[in-house]
Protein backbone atom coordinates (compact mmCIF):
# COMPACT_ATOMS: atom_id res chain seq x y z
CA UNK A 1 0.00 0.00 0.00
CA UNK A 2 2.22 2.49 -1.37
CA UNK A 3 1.91 6.28 0.47
CA UNK A 4 2.18 9.32 -1.87
CA UNK A 5 1.84 12.40 -2.47
CA UNK A 6 -0.62 14.00 -4.83
CA UNK A 7 0.23 17.38 -5.82
CA UNK A 8 -2.04 20.14 -5.06
CA UNK A 9 -3.35 18.06 -1.99
CA UNK A 10 -0.93 18.64 1.07
CA UNK A 11 -1.64 15.04 2.54
CA UNK A 12 -1.24 11.74 2.89
CA UNK A 13 -3.34 9.26 0.46
CA UNK A 14 -2.59 5.58 0.00
CA UNK A 15 -3.19 2.89 -2.68
CA UNK A 16 -5.76 -0.24 -1.94
CA UNK A 17 -2.96 -2.50 -4.00
CA UNK A 18 -0.08 -4.61 -2.46
CA UNK A 19 2.85 -3.30 -3.92
CA UNK A 20 5.66 -6.08 -3.96
CA UNK A 21 8.47 -3.74 -3.21
CA UNK A 22 8.98 -1.91 0.09
CA UNK A 23 12.62 -1.17 0.41
CA UNK A 24 12.38 2.42 -0.88
CA UNK A 25 9.29 3.73 0.59
CA UNK A 26 9.59 6.39 3.10
CA UNK A 27 6.68 8.66 4.38
CA UNK A 28 6.82 12.22 3.77
CA UNK A 29 7.93 13.26 7.62
CA UNK A 30 9.31 10.16 8.88
CA UNK A 31 10.00 11.37 12.49
CA UNK A 32 6.09 11.76 12.93
CA UNK A 33 6.45 7.80 13.78
CA UNK A 34 8.65 9.22 16.70
CA UNK A 35 6.51 10.62 19.39
CA UNK A 36 6.62 10.20 22.95
CA UNK A 37 2.55 10.70 23.06
CA UNK A 38 1.23 7.98 20.62
CA UNK A 39 -2.10 10.12 21.58
CA UNK A 40 -1.41 13.79 21.51
CA UNK A 41 1.52 13.15 19.00
CA UNK A 42 3.44 15.52 21.05
CA UNK A 43 0.88 18.24 21.12
CA UNK A 44 2.34 21.02 23.12
CA UNK A 45 -0.63 21.28 25.62
CA UNK A 46 -0.71 23.79 28.88
CA UNK A 47 0.58 21.75 31.77
CA UNK A 48 -2.69 22.88 33.99
CA UNK A 49 -4.64 21.28 31.13
CA UNK A 50 -2.87 18.14 31.25
CA UNK A 51 -3.25 18.01 35.23
CA UNK A 52 -6.92 18.61 34.90
CA UNK A 53 -7.62 15.60 32.22
CA UNK A 54 -4.59 13.65 32.92
CA UNK A 55 -7.05 10.62 34.24
CA UNK A 56 -8.84 10.30 30.96
CA UNK A 57 -6.58 11.27 28.19
CA UNK A 58 -4.05 8.37 30.31
CA UNK A 59 -6.86 5.97 29.18
CA UNK A 60 -6.94 7.23 25.65
CA UNK A 61 -3.15 6.47 25.71
CA UNK A 62 -3.72 3.17 26.84
CA UNK A 63 -6.51 2.60 24.26
CA UNK A 64 -3.93 3.61 21.43
CA UNK A 65 -1.34 1.39 22.51
CA UNK A 66 -4.05 -1.48 23.06
CA UNK A 67 -5.58 -1.18 19.26
CA UNK A 68 -2.48 0.01 16.82
CA UNK A 69 0.62 -1.94 18.74
CA UNK A 70 3.97 -1.91 16.99
CA UNK A 71 3.50 -6.00 16.41
CA UNK A 72 0.75 -8.03 16.55
CA UNK A 73 0.44 -11.96 16.43
CA UNK A 74 -2.42 -12.93 13.87
CA UNK A 75 -4.56 -16.40 14.42
CA UNK A 76 -7.08 -17.96 13.20
CA UNK A 77 -9.87 -16.19 14.76
CA UNK A 78 -7.95 -13.07 14.97
CA UNK A 79 -6.56 -12.34 11.38
CA UNK A 80 -5.69 -8.59 11.24
CA UNK A 81 -1.96 -7.60 11.23
CA UNK A 82 0.17 -4.71 12.24
CA UNK A 83 0.07 -3.98 8.53
CA UNK A 84 -4.44 -4.29 8.51
CA UNK A 85 -4.93 -1.78 11.50
CA UNK A 86 -2.23 1.14 10.86
CA UNK A 87 -3.48 1.10 6.92
CA UNK A 88 -6.79 1.62 8.48
CA UNK A 89 -6.07 4.11 10.84
CA UNK A 90 -4.61 6.12 8.37
CA UNK A 91 -7.73 5.79 6.16
CA UNK A 92 -9.88 6.85 9.37
CA UNK A 93 -6.99 9.79 9.35
CA UNK A 94 -7.09 11.10 6.23
CA UNK A 95 -10.69 11.02 6.13
CA UNK A 96 -10.84 13.44 9.23
CA UNK A 97 -8.13 15.89 7.85
CA UNK A 98 -5.85 16.39 10.54
CA UNK A 99 -2.59 16.45 9.17
CA UNK A 100 -0.91 15.59 12.21
CA UNK A 101 -2.41 12.60 12.72
CA UNK A 102 -2.41 11.73 8.77
CA UNK A 103 1.92 12.24 9.24
CA UNK A 104 2.18 9.82 12.49
CA UNK A 105 -0.05 6.90 10.41
CA UNK A 106 1.60 6.74 7.78
CA UNK A 107 5.12 7.16 9.03
CA UNK A 108 4.20 4.18 11.11
CA UNK A 109 2.58 2.35 7.95
CA UNK A 110 5.29 2.85 5.43
CA UNK A 111 8.35 0.16 6.68
CA UNK A 112 6.01 -2.58 7.34
CA UNK A 113 5.42 -5.46 4.56
CA UNK A 114 2.07 -4.91 3.20
CA UNK A 115 -0.12 -8.20 2.18
CA UNK A 116 1.05 -10.37 -1.14
CA UNK A 117 0.06 -8.86 -4.00
CA UNK A 118 -2.88 -11.87 -5.28
CA UNK A 119 -6.21 -10.82 -5.79
CA UNK A 120 -7.27 -12.31 -2.73
CA UNK A 121 -5.58 -10.11 -0.54
CA UNK A 122 -6.08 -6.80 -2.73
CA UNK A 123 -9.92 -7.67 -2.25
CA UNK A 124 -9.67 -7.77 1.23
CA UNK A 125 -7.70 -4.75 1.69
CA UNK A 126 -9.69 -2.17 -0.92
CA UNK A 127 -13.14 -3.99 1.21
CA UNK A 128 -11.40 -2.86 4.31
CA UNK A 129 -10.06 0.11 3.65
CA UNK A 130 -13.69 1.25 1.49
CA UNK A 131 -15.57 0.46 4.51
CA UNK A 132 -13.04 2.11 6.75
CA UNK A 133 -13.28 5.32 4.95
CA UNK A 134 -17.47 5.12 4.49
CA UNK A 135 -17.62 4.26 8.52
CA UNK A 136 -15.45 7.38 9.16
CA UNK A 137 -16.88 9.62 6.42
CA UNK A 138 -20.54 9.03 5.99
CA UNK A 139 -21.26 6.20 9.11
CA UNK A 140 -25.25 5.91 7.48
CA UNK A 141 -23.68 3.91 4.14
CA UNK A 142 -23.08 1.27 6.26
CA UNK A 143 -25.70 -1.22 6.51
CA UNK A 144 -26.18 -5.34 6.76
CA UNK A 145 -24.27 -6.09 3.28
CA UNK A 146 -21.35 -3.79 4.37
CA UNK A 147 -21.27 -5.96 7.44
CA UNK A 148 -21.56 -9.35 5.44
CA UNK A 149 -18.52 -7.75 2.81
CA UNK A 150 -16.33 -7.71 5.79
CA UNK A 151 -16.68 -12.13 6.64
CA UNK A 152 -16.70 -12.57 3.01
CA UNK A 153 -13.11 -11.57 2.63
CA UNK A 154 -11.97 -13.12 5.44
CA UNK A 155 -12.74 -10.97 8.38
CA UNK A 156 -14.02 -12.92 11.25
CA UNK A 157 -16.22 -11.59 14.29
CA UNK A 158 -13.27 -11.04 16.16
CA UNK A 159 -11.52 -8.64 13.32
CA UNK A 160 -14.83 -6.88 13.12
CA UNK A 161 -14.87 -5.85 16.76
CA UNK A 162 -11.16 -4.83 16.41
CA UNK A 163 -11.72 -2.77 13.52
CA UNK A 164 -14.92 -1.04 13.83
CA UNK A 165 -12.74 -0.17 17.47
CA UNK A 166 -9.82 1.03 15.58
CA UNK A 167 -12.29 3.09 13.22
CA UNK A 168 -14.04 4.92 16.41
CA UNK A 169 -10.88 5.70 18.29
CA UNK A 170 -8.96 6.91 15.22
CA UNK A 171 -12.21 9.46 14.91
CA UNK A 172 -11.80 9.83 18.60
CA UNK A 173 -8.09 10.81 18.64
CA UNK A 174 -8.40 13.36 15.35
CA UNK A 175 -11.51 15.28 17.49
CA UNK A 176 -9.12 15.53 19.97
CA UNK A 177 -6.18 16.86 18.56
CA UNK A 178 -8.71 19.11 17.04
CA UNK A 179 -9.47 20.65 20.56
CA UNK A 180 -6.62 20.96 21.85
CA UNK A 181 -5.03 22.49 18.30
CA UNK A 182 -7.84 25.36 18.75
CA UNK A 183 -7.02 25.80 22.35
CA UNK A 184 -3.31 26.97 21.37
CA UNK A 185 -4.98 28.93 19.12
CA UNK A 186 -2.93 27.75 15.85
CA UNK A 187 -5.14 28.04 12.66
CA UNK A 188 -7.25 25.11 11.21
CA UNK A 189 -5.66 24.03 8.22
CA UNK A 190 -8.03 22.66 5.67
CA UNK A 191 -7.06 20.34 2.86
CA UNK A 192 -8.26 20.26 -0.12
CA UNK A 193 -10.75 17.73 -1.23
CA UNK A 194 -12.22 16.59 2.19
CA UNK A 195 -15.86 17.37 2.60
CA UNK A 196 -17.60 18.30 5.75
CA UNK A 197 -19.79 15.67 6.84
CA UNK A 198 -23.30 15.49 6.11
CA UNK A 199 -26.13 14.88 9.10
CA UNK A 200 -27.72 11.46 8.78
CA UNK A 201 -31.17 11.74 7.41
CA UNK A 202 -34.11 12.43 9.43
CA UNK A 203 -35.97 9.41 8.35
CA UNK A 204 -33.85 7.07 10.54
CA UNK A 205 -34.97 9.12 13.37
CA UNK A 206 -38.95 8.10 12.99
CA UNK A 207 -39.10 5.35 15.12
CA UNK A 208 -40.08 6.38 18.58
CA UNK A 209 -37.92 3.65 20.07
CA UNK A 210 -35.04 1.60 17.88
CA UNK A 211 -34.23 -1.36 19.77
CA UNK A 212 -30.72 -2.29 18.89
CA UNK A 213 -29.17 -5.71 18.87
CA UNK A 214 -25.81 -6.81 18.26
CA UNK A 215 -25.45 -8.67 15.00
CA UNK A 216 -22.11 -10.72 15.89
CA UNK A 217 -22.57 -14.33 18.23
CA UNK A 218 -22.48 -12.84 21.96
CA UNK A 219 -20.56 -15.24 24.33
CA UNK A 220 -22.30 -17.64 26.53
CA UNK A 221 -21.56 -16.68 29.69
CA UNK A 222 -20.40 -19.95 31.66
CA UNK A 223 -17.28 -19.40 28.55
CA UNK A 224 -16.05 -16.41 29.44
CA UNK A 225 -12.92 -15.89 31.42
CA UNK A 226 -12.70 -14.44 34.60
CA UNK A 227 -11.17 -11.48 33.36
CA UNK A 228 -13.84 -11.19 30.91
CA UNK A 229 -16.72 -11.32 33.51
CA UNK A 230 -15.26 -8.87 35.04
CA UNK A 231 -15.19 -6.72 32.22
CA UNK A 232 -18.29 -7.20 31.45
CA UNK A 233 -19.72 -6.48 34.86
CA UNK A 234 -17.82 -3.22 35.23
CA UNK A 235 -19.39 -2.40 31.61
CA UNK A 236 -23.26 -2.89 32.21
CA UNK A 237 -22.83 -0.79 35.61
CA UNK A 238 -22.27 1.91 32.74
CA UNK A 239 -25.65 3.20 31.29
CA UNK A 240 -24.25 4.36 27.60
CA UNK A 241 -21.85 0.92 27.68
CA UNK A 242 -25.10 -1.81 28.29
CA UNK A 243 -25.89 -2.69 24.60
CA UNK A 244 -22.21 -2.58 23.66
CA UNK A 245 -21.05 -4.60 26.31
CA UNK A 246 -21.40 -8.23 25.44
CA UNK A 247 -20.36 -7.80 22.11
CA UNK A 248 -17.17 -6.26 22.78
CA UNK A 249 -16.38 -8.19 25.37
CA UNK A 250 -14.01 -10.88 23.37
CA UNK A 251 -11.47 -7.82 23.79
CA UNK A 252 -11.92 -7.35 27.36
CA UNK A 253 -8.96 -4.70 28.06
CA UNK A 254 -10.47 -2.96 25.02
CA UNK A 255 -13.61 -3.06 26.31
CA UNK A 256 -12.42 -2.20 30.07
CA UNK A 257 -10.63 1.00 28.44
CA UNK A 258 -13.45 2.30 26.52
CA UNK A 259 -15.84 1.84 29.78
CA UNK A 260 -12.93 3.50 31.62
CA UNK A 261 -13.13 6.92 28.93
CA UNK A 262 -17.22 6.78 28.82
CA UNK A 263 -17.22 6.76 32.88
CA UNK A 264 -14.76 9.29 33.03
CA UNK A 265 -16.23 12.22 29.74
CA UNK A 266 -19.81 11.57 30.31
CA UNK A 267 -20.30 14.11 33.34
CA UNK A 268 -22.50 17.14 33.47
CA UNK A 269 -25.49 18.06 33.02
CA UNK A 270 -24.79 18.95 29.08
CA UNK A 271 -23.64 15.44 28.80
CA UNK A 272 -26.78 14.71 27.15
CA UNK A 273 -27.04 17.59 24.92
CA UNK A 274 -23.63 16.86 23.37
CA UNK A 275 -23.87 13.03 23.13
CA UNK A 276 -27.65 13.97 21.21
CA UNK A 277 -25.94 15.85 18.52
CA UNK A 278 -23.25 13.15 17.38
CA UNK A 279 -26.03 10.83 17.57
CA UNK A 280 -27.82 12.92 15.27
CA UNK A 281 -25.30 13.65 13.09
CA UNK A 282 -23.70 10.37 12.82
CA UNK A 283 -27.19 8.26 12.34
CA UNK A 284 -27.23 5.88 15.31
CA UNK A 285 -30.77 6.21 16.21
CA UNK A 286 -30.47 3.54 19.16
CA UNK A 287 -28.06 6.08 20.91
CA UNK A 288 -30.05 9.04 19.93
CA UNK A 289 -33.98 7.74 21.40
CA UNK A 290 -31.49 7.02 24.34
CA UNK A 291 -30.52 9.91 24.75
CA UNK A 292 -33.81 12.23 24.37
CA UNK A 293 -34.89 9.36 27.39
CA UNK A 294 -31.84 11.36 29.56
CA UNK A 295 -33.14 15.04 28.28
CA UNK A 296 -36.23 16.85 29.96
CA UNK A 297 -37.00 19.03 27.14
CA UNK A 298 -38.56 17.52 24.77
CA UNK A 299 -39.00 20.74 22.71
CA UNK A 300 -35.20 19.96 22.30
CA UNK A 301 -35.44 16.71 21.14
CA UNK A 302 -37.85 17.41 18.39
CA UNK A 303 -35.58 19.96 17.63
CA UNK A 304 -32.28 17.91 16.93
CA UNK A 305 -34.13 15.43 15.19
CA UNK A 306 -36.01 17.44 12.59
CA UNK A 307 -33.02 19.14 11.26
CA UNK A 308 -30.85 22.67 11.54
CA UNK A 309 -33.46 24.87 10.79
CA UNK A 310 -35.59 23.48 13.83
CA UNK A 311 -32.51 23.77 16.15
CA UNK A 312 -31.94 27.17 15.64
CA UNK A 313 -35.64 28.02 15.91
CA UNK A 314 -35.40 26.53 19.81
CA UNK A 315 -31.94 27.95 20.26
CA UNK A 316 -32.34 31.09 19.70
CA UNK A 317 -33.99 31.38 23.26
CA UNK A 318 -31.48 29.34 24.65
CA UNK A 319 -27.88 30.87 24.29
CA UNK A 320 -25.72 28.56 26.36
CA UNK A 321 -27.06 25.45 24.88
CA UNK A 322 -26.86 27.30 21.37
CA UNK A 323 -23.05 28.28 21.16
CA UNK A 324 -22.52 23.75 23.11
CA UNK A 325 -24.67 22.99 20.18
CA UNK A 326 -22.82 24.54 17.47
CA UNK A 327 -19.12 23.45 18.73
CA UNK A 328 -20.11 19.89 18.74
CA UNK A 329 -22.08 20.03 15.76
CA UNK A 330 -18.74 21.81 14.12
CA UNK A 331 -15.98 19.40 15.85
CA UNK A 332 -18.15 16.13 14.89
CA UNK A 333 -18.64 16.94 11.03
CA UNK A 334 -15.42 18.56 10.38
CA UNK A 335 -12.56 18.23 12.87
CA UNK A 336 -10.30 19.92 9.97
CA UNK A 337 -11.94 23.15 10.33
CA UNK A 338 -12.46 23.07 13.86
CA UNK A 339 -10.31 26.32 15.44
CA UNK A 340 -10.55 28.66 18.23
CA UNK A 341 -13.24 30.36 16.88
CA UNK A 342 -15.51 27.86 17.90
CA UNK A 343 -14.11 27.76 21.33
CA UNK A 344 -14.69 31.54 22.05
CA UNK A 345 -18.39 31.90 22.04
CA UNK A 346 -18.26 29.24 24.67
CA UNK A 347 -16.13 30.85 26.86
CA UNK A 348 -19.15 34.03 26.43
CA UNK A 349 -21.34 31.98 28.36
CA UNK A 350 -19.78 31.03 31.47
CA UNK A 351 -18.68 27.35 30.53
CA UNK A 352 -15.00 27.35 32.03
CA UNK A 353 -12.44 25.70 29.89
CA UNK A 354 -12.31 22.44 31.73
CA UNK A 355 -15.97 21.59 31.63
CA UNK A 356 -15.55 22.86 27.76
CA UNK A 357 -12.95 20.32 26.75
CA UNK A 358 -14.40 17.50 28.90
CA UNK A 359 -17.19 17.92 26.92
CA UNK A 360 -15.95 18.45 23.44
CA UNK A 361 -13.84 14.91 24.56
CA UNK A 362 -17.15 13.67 25.04
CA UNK A 363 -18.73 14.78 21.75
CA UNK A 364 -15.54 12.46 19.95
CA UNK A 365 -16.14 10.05 22.45
CA UNK A 366 -19.59 9.61 21.00
CA UNK A 367 -18.87 9.91 17.50
CA UNK A 368 -16.77 6.16 18.74
CA UNK A 369 -19.80 4.70 20.56
CA UNK A 370 -22.06 5.80 17.20
CA UNK A 371 -19.87 3.97 14.77
CA UNK A 372 -20.02 0.93 17.07
CA UNK A 373 -23.49 0.63 17.08
CA UNK A 374 -23.61 1.45 12.96
CA UNK A 375 -21.09 -1.06 12.37
CA UNK A 376 -22.04 -4.08 15.05
CA UNK A 377 -25.74 -4.33 14.52
CA UNK A 378 -29.31 -2.42 13.79
CA UNK A 379 -32.55 -3.16 14.70
CA UNK A 380 -34.44 -6.32 14.60
CA UNK A 381 -35.81 -7.58 11.53
CA UNK A 382 -39.44 -6.65 12.57
CA UNK A 383 -38.69 -2.81 12.93
CA UNK A 384 -38.46 -0.74 9.95
CA UNK A 385 -34.80 0.47 8.59
CA UNK A 386 -35.55 4.02 9.43
CA UNK A 387 -34.65 2.89 13.28
CA UNK A 388 -31.44 0.88 12.42
CA UNK A 389 -27.77 1.66 13.96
Amino acid sequence: MEQRRFSGKSHWYHETQARTCHADVQPLVPEAARVNDRFLLDLVVPDDVLHAHHAWLTVARHAGDHLLPDTVTPSRLATLTAYDRLSTALTVAQVSGVQRLCNHYAARLAPLPGPDSSRESNRRLAQITQYARQLASSPTLIDARARIQLAEVGLTDADRVTFNQIVGFIGFQARVIAVLQALNGQPARWLPGIDIQQDAPVERFAAAAPQWQPDIPLPAPGYLRPEQTQALAEAQRIEAMQPLAEGLVGDEAALSLLSALVEALYQGPDAALVALISARINGSSDCFARMTRAISDAALSDAVRNGERALLAWSHNHPRERVLIQAAQALTRSPDRFSAAHLQPVSDVDVTRDVLLRLLGLTALCGWLNRLKIGLGSAPSGQTAASSG
